[in-house]
């Protein structure tokens, strides 16, 4: 008498003829997903990770001694488990080693000479050991800083693991913004350019086509988004599975798979253990907490993640009692040898020269708007103690919006707010008027500082990329930039990427490669932090940056600056930093807040587990400074 255990149709099925299991076994059964059938006295579970309910399956009946009978394909699947056990035993291992100094064990003479014969990029000293701490875990996470040379590091691993057999192709998936650089990266690092398909966008029935390959049209390197692979993640389940092909496989800006049960989170787990190699690229590893991390583990060790769910639950214990110092141990306990971090102090870059802002007067008709918004809101601050929470957090918001708004571009006054409705004018037509012909009646003083630093600037030849947070102040920008013979162009989140296949618009790709070129005569960039503060390079042709205006959004303003600042250009290059600033408004009040917190952000930034927000709106600070402003 015995249970018999198979594996049918992607389920997991415990048969027991003889009823040796109790009550007790139904209920702790049934915890785990197993679906009685009366019938047959059979528990079927239908589960994505089977190997590990298989394991607590069998350990759990032979801890009561139900003798167990398994069949073929449980038994082969124990037997993969196993194996994925043993490796991640030996990546633990082994990474510990390597981050403890004692790298004796590595055959590090061998790739170092691999790099220097093979490898057109000189490799700096934190590159060469973010990579071989890659080839001591084989599937490990590179949580380094941004501007780093994280897919740097990525190449020169996988042409090394290409060379020996190990793997034939190179498989990435992040946001859009990354693509360009993978391409131009891949290139200047193994010094050829890549067979490549962009798998995102476009003709569906064209791309879904080139997920049938072979070992003889195989491309060097495949690219596709976070959204597209949760729609096509069958098909690259069938390209990861083709014969005699292996794939190393990418996630890069992983911190978008953060979410636990995610779309696109759930299609990444899906396919990552199909693959030969698994890599994991993020510079804000933990944006909001050390639970961040259990997706990134699943990924790289998909039948046995080294976080165990019995950890999963003390760490969210701990976060949730605010006990952080915990969480971070037991963390650091289990996932410490598989990372590698190289932090900010660690790149021997140029410092960063944080210019003194420029204080600007308002002009006559933008300060009467400004003036009249601010007394405004004073007056419909007496009745916020009536409101409903919710409702007030929006107001308040609203209300700092327009504020901002009046910073950057007064005509922005005549646009909609999303869920924001409040009348900041009171009807009066002659205010409404003048920002209904703003354009007509003055040219901001903003903007007129901005064009006479940027002709200061060009006139020293200098490369700049302007930042604003608003679309229409960007197409200002770019309008008035041009008439004044400056060759300029503009991304925002309009702005087409190649995954849309659109011909007759310049892509977001083809305007950042023609900027950093040196043959075309593009020389200025205006863009928006939430559009281009992520995954770009302009550090090599540009170190000049002007803030046209800022938000409360410290994570974006922290990734903005990294831009003209990054390994590969700024050790020897200072990057300049340049702030315009209306006088008498809140623009001294953003500036302050946002200098505070990223000098914070930067001390966490040198930890080992950076926990920081990343959120595209940080409605925290924005209401506290309405607290401050007006109450």
């Amino acid at each position: 008498m015995s249970c018999k255990v198979t594996i049918s149709n992607g389920s997991l099925v415990v048969d027991d003829p003889s009823r040796l299991l109790t009550g007790r076994h139904h209920s702790q059964m049934s915890v785990w997903g197993f679906r009685h059938e009366p019938n047959t006295n059979s528990y079927i579970a239908r589960a994505d990770e089977i190997y590990i309910l298989l394991q607590k399956i069998t350990k759990y009946l032979s801890r009561y001694q139900i003798p167990l009978e398994l069949s073929q394909d449980v038994e082969l699947a124990q037997e993969e488990m196993q194996r994925s056990q043993d490796e991640l035993n030996q990546a633990v291992e082994m990474g510990a080693l390597f981050k403890s100094g004692a790298t004796e064990s590595f055959n590090v003479r061998d790739f170092t000479d691999f790099l220097i014969s093979r490898i057109p990029r000189r490799l700096k000293e934190h590159q060469v050991k973010a990579a071989l701490h890659l080839l001591a875990v084989r599937n490990g996470a590179n949580f380094s800083v941004p501007g780093s040379g994280k897919t740097t590091v990525v190449l020169s691993v996988f042409d090394w693991l290409r060379s020996r057999g190990e793997v034939d192709s190179l498989f990435v998936v992040g946001p859009p913004s990354c693509f360009a650089p993978w391409r131009m990266e891949y290139e200047a690092v193994i010094g050829k350019k890549p067979s490549l398909e962009i798998l995102a966008g476009g003709d569906v029935e064209d791309r879904q086509s080139k997920y049938y390959a072979s070992k003889d049209n195989l491309c060097d390197l495949y690219l596709t988004s976070f959204q597209t692979l949760q729609r096509d993640w069958e098909r690259v389940k069938l390209l990861f599975n083709q014969r005699d092909i292996r794939f190393a496989f990418v996630v890069d800006e992983a911190h978008y798979i953060k979410q636990l049960g995610g779309a696109w989170a759930s299609a990444v787990l899906t396919v990552a253990q199909y693959a030969r190699v698994r890599w994991i690229l993020t510079g804000t590893p933990f944006p909001h907490s050390y639970a961040d991390a259990f997706n990134y583990f699943d990924v790289l060790w998909p039948r046995c993640s080294p976080i165990s769910q019995h950890d999963r639950i003390k760490i969210t214990n701990d976060i949730q009692k605010k006990k952080d110092v915990d969480a971070a141990h037991l963390l650091n306990s289990r996932i410490g040898p598989l990372f590698y971090r190289v932090r900010k102090r660690d790149l021997g870059l140029a410092p960063q020269d944080f210019r003194p802002p420029i204080m600007i007067q308002m002009n006559q008709h933008e300060r009467h708007v400004y003036d009249s918004v601010v007394e405004k809101i004073r007056n419909l601050s007496i009745g916020d103690d009536f409101q409903e929470f919710e409702l007030l957090i929006r107001l308040r918001r609203g209300r700092m919006m327009r504020l901002r708004q009046c910073l950057s571009y007064t005509r922005l006054l005549g646009t909609a707010v999303s869920e924001y409705s409040e009348d900041m004018l009171d009807g009066q037509l002659p205010l409404v008027d003048t920002i209904k012909h703003y354009d007509e009646l003055e040219s901001p003083g903003k903007l007129e500082a901005a064009l006479a630093l940027v002709e200061q600037l060009r006139q020293q030849g200098e490369k700049l990329v302007i930042w604003s947070n608003f679309v229409d102040t960007l197409k200002l920008l770019r309008r008035r930039l041009k008439d004044a013979g400056h060759n300029t162009e503009l991304i925002y989140g309009e702005t087409p990427t190649e995954a849309v296949s659109v011909k007759e618009e310049l892509t977001r790709e083809k305007i950042i490669a023609d900027f950093v070129s040196n043959s075309n005569g593009l020389n200025v960039l205006v863009a928006n932090p939430a559009a281009c503060a992520e995954s770009i390079s302009l550090h090599k042709h540009c170190s000049h940056a002007i803030y046209y205006d800022l938000s409360y959004n410290c994570a974006q303003y922290l990734q903005s600056l990294d831009r003209i600042h990054r390994v590969g250009g700024s050790e020897n290059k200072i990057a300049h930093y340049h702030f315009l600033q209306y006088a008498d408004t809140i623009d001294e009040d953003i500036l302050k807040n946002i200098l505070r917190k990223s000098e914070n952000m930067s001390a966490i930034v040198d930890q080992d587990y950076p926990v920081y927000a990343l959120d595209m709106f940080s409605e925290e600070d924005e209401i506290a400074a309405y607290e401050r402003l007006f109450r």
